[in-house]
């Protein structure tokens, strides 16, 4: 996942400041619930400093995704093979996938997925916001089909996994229990493995 900003993180650049404080702000409380003086004041810069590096919001939602996006593959991919997706084919690669939910979805900070949030919250009013969020879920999609065996269905069984994800990531994140969840999940994905 994205790690915290490390205990310096005042000495780091006003840039990575910025990012860093909107990335933890907009995550755990939205982005329309969060104004540009509140990123400001906590990351420590000037209002000057602010608009040298984001001209407006917006900039700093989407240099927010592209940090998100960048940080959440990363850690989605080893999460992966660490958990044995590297044994690609069938259920043997699909148990990968309950376990990294497992990691994600037990973490403290676990507030849904930030592209479905965006989305969701801003709509069409951005539509820069909808092509990072889109591109997002296609790399998601192509890392879910390397734990597939090669075969005439593999990219709509990659498909149905990825479906199979997104709405485990909503239920979790509207208050259903990890355990029950991860147990459909595991059902669902099991079928798909057949």
């Amino acid at each position: 996942m994205i790690p915290l900003p490390p205990s310096d993180w005042k000495d780091l650049p006003a840039r990575d400041r910025l990012l860093q404080t909107a990335h933890a702000l907009f995550y755990r409380d939205g982005i329309r619930a969060t104004g540009i003086d509140r990123v400001i004041a906590e990351s420590g810069v000037t209002k000057v400093t602010f608009y040298r590096h984001f001209p407006s919001k917006n900039d700093l939602i989407c240099a927010y995704l592209e940090y998100r996006h960048a940080g959440w593959i990363a850690w989605f991919s080893a999460s992966l093979e660490r958990h044995g997706g590297g044994k690609r084919g069938g259920a043997s690669g699909l148990n990968a996938v309950v376990a990294t939910l497992a990691e994600w979805f037990g973490r403290d900070d676990f507030r849904g997925c930030a592209f479905i949030n965006s989305v969701g919250e801003l709509g069409g009013t951005v539509p820069e916001v909808m092509e990072i969020a889109q591109r997002h879920k296609r790399e998601m999609t192509d890392l879910l089909t390397t734990l597939l065996p090669p075969g005439a269905h593999r990219a709509q069984t990659a498909q149905a996994v990825t479906l199979v994800v997104e709405g485990a990531i909503v239920r979790v994140q509207m208050g259903e229990p990890v355990k029950a969840v991860l147990g459909s999940v595991e059902r669902l994905l099991a079928g798909l493995a057949a």
